[in-house]
């Protein structure tokens, strides 16, 4: 390779250098003229306003983190249902409706099979209930 083909990439390097002494000068120019005058009242963690009790590793729980990702999975695949809906007439017009609206049916009947596939395993379920088998029960008994 010539030199003359390196030379489209110098705009590129000298932008990067650019960038990269704007990032660091940033940080350096606010680490000397920010106040560094820490008292108990700041460093004590902010729990919307209220005094903070107990400790702040303590356990959230993992229920509400399993039904927002179910919410956004159901809410994500809802919301590409909006562009086959905006462009369906469309297809309609050049014959190929049957086999969007088929399309369309099959991706509406496994979001359907997924909401009832979490429901029956319970994981829409805010507190979750246990049930023991009976064969655990006669096992037990014995």
């Amino acid at each position: 390779m010539s030199s003359h083909n390196l030379d489209v990439y110098m705009p590129v390097l000298i932008l990067m250098a650019f960038a990269a002494i704007m990032v660091l000068g940033a940080l350096l120019v606010g680490k000397l003229i920010r106040p560094h005058n820490p008292t108990e009242l700041k460093v004590t963690p902010y729990e919307c306003g209220e005094e903070p009790i107990g400790s702040a590793w303590s356990n959230f729980n993992v229920r509400f983190y399993v039904v927002a990702l179910i919410f956004i999975i159901f809410d994500v695949e809802g919301a590409l249902m909006f562009p086959v809906a905006t462009v369906f007439k469309r297809f309609v017009e050049i014959g190929q409706g049957g086999a969007i609206l088929g399309s369309f049916l099959l991706f509406i009947s496994v979001l359907v099979l997924g909401v009832v596939y979490c429901w029956k395993k319970g994981d829409l379920d805010w507190v979750k209930s246990y049930q023991v088998s009976t064969d655990y029960n006669e096992k037990k008994d014995k």
